[in-house]
């Protein structure tokens, strides 16, 4: 069975010493060079052909900006994880890399690895390990290959096509709910800068993120969207043309305060390893709108939405996929499409447009993927 081979970029011998000890388990993965800075990186990379690469983003000589826009010169399709503190700084700048082509991100463990060195690792192992076999996707890991705390995951992962759901006359679209995870941030970049500005409808948005993450994230998007994009704070009145982004590490839902609809937060258990998580905002939104919900499923890992969106369609709502094509990781969407959710699978460039037409009414006839 193929190996994913991994080369490891960063300065602290401490965090590239503990990633590797993070996925030494895996028999699946392999490290197969470490880097202290970017030259050194790109070196290796012409040297070592790895299937993925981690990348540090500060780095003397060379740092992880830097270095990646040299990798996506000479491969614009090397799967790049950038390792980022939960800082300001270091989401800002994981924010940039990943518009610069970066694929994903995994957070550092910072002071816990002093404090904590196995909870350090096993927090590492769970969030790095799963991105690693889902952006390396040749590796097909064997019940040996699979550690328990991944097992968990793994098990759950097929899901047999169900019968299309059949339904009736679109209904008038009230609200917009989009769930997002990997590959995210650029998807969001490509769907809501694109939207009218004139949309009619709120639009809620969560996407698999931690604190200071998110805020950064709705600035950027606020900054090139005709429409007013924030991170949402409980108690925010949902209206028209408004466009809201889960806070990192709150659950988003739709509440009611008298007469009004209105953002509520909480801190209730994660659902799908996730929180902020789609499902419990799909499930609040068909409680505020019913058929009215317009549930958009992009890229990402897992199966986060795939319950919720059942709720949607149970309630007469619509739900539009994003294709495999078009996804960094077709798992998110995967699971919609092929559980018979989805009226509509489109590419990333086509969701905006989708999104606007079945808000004004115009919805295309609806379209089944063939998979």
């Amino acid at each position: 069975m193929p190996k994913a081979r991994v080369l490891v970029v960063d300065d602290s011998v401490v965090i590239r010493r503990l990633i590797t000890r993070a996925l030494e388990s895996e028999t699946d993965i392999e490290v197969v060079g470490t880097a202290a800075n970017g030259v050194l990186a790109l070196a290796k990379i012409e040297q070592l052909r790895p299937d993925l690469v981690t990348l540090d983003i500060e780095m003397p000589e060379m740092d992880g900006l830097t270095t990646l826009g040299h990798i996506r010169q000479i491969d614009g399709r090397l799967p790049v994880i950038m390792c980022s503190t939960l800082t300001e700084r270091g989401a800002s700048a994981t924010l940039e890399a990943l518009a610069l082509g970066a694929t994903d991100y995994v957070t550092k463990p910072g002071s816990q690895v002093s404090t904590n060195l196995d909870q350090a690792l096993a927090n590492l192992h769970d969030e790095l390990v799963p991105k690693i076999r889902a952006l390396c996707r040749h590796i097909t890991p064997s019940p040996a290959a699979v550690t328990p705390r991944v097992a968990r995951r793994a098990a759950t992962a097929p899901v047999a096509p169900a019968a299309p759901v059949k339904r009736g006359p679109a209904p008038m679209v009230q609200a917009v709910v989009i769930g997002v995870s990997t590959g995210g941030p650029s998807a969001l970049a490509e769907v809501i800068p694109h939207l009218p500005g004139d949309l009619g409808v709120p639009v809620l948005i969560c996407q698999h993120m931690p604190p200071v993450f998110t805020r950064l994230l709705a600035e950027r998007l606020d900054s090139k969207s005709p429409l007013t994009v924030k991170e949402a704070a409980d108690g925010d009145v949902l209206t028209p043309g408004g466009v809201w982004v889960a806070p990192g590490g709150l659950h988003m839902v739709v509440g009611r305060a008298g007469s009004l609809t209105v953002v509520r937060t909480n801190t209730e258990p994660p659902e799908n390893s996730c929180r902020p998580a789609v499902d419990p905002l799909l499930r609040s939104a068909v409680a505020a709108w019913g058929a009215g919900v317009l549930a958009v499923v992009l890229t990402g890992m897992g199966q986060d939405g795939l319950r919720g969106c059942e709720d949607v369609v149970a309630a007469g709502g619509r739900v539009v996929a994003q294709d495999e094509p078009s996804s960094v990781v077709w798992g998110m969407p995967g699971y919609i499409v092929r559980g018979g959710l989805a009226d509509r699978v489109v590419a990333l460039h086509d969701v905006a447009p989708e999104i606007a037409r079945r808000v004004s009414g115009h919805s295309l006839t609806p379209v089944r993927s063939e998979r």
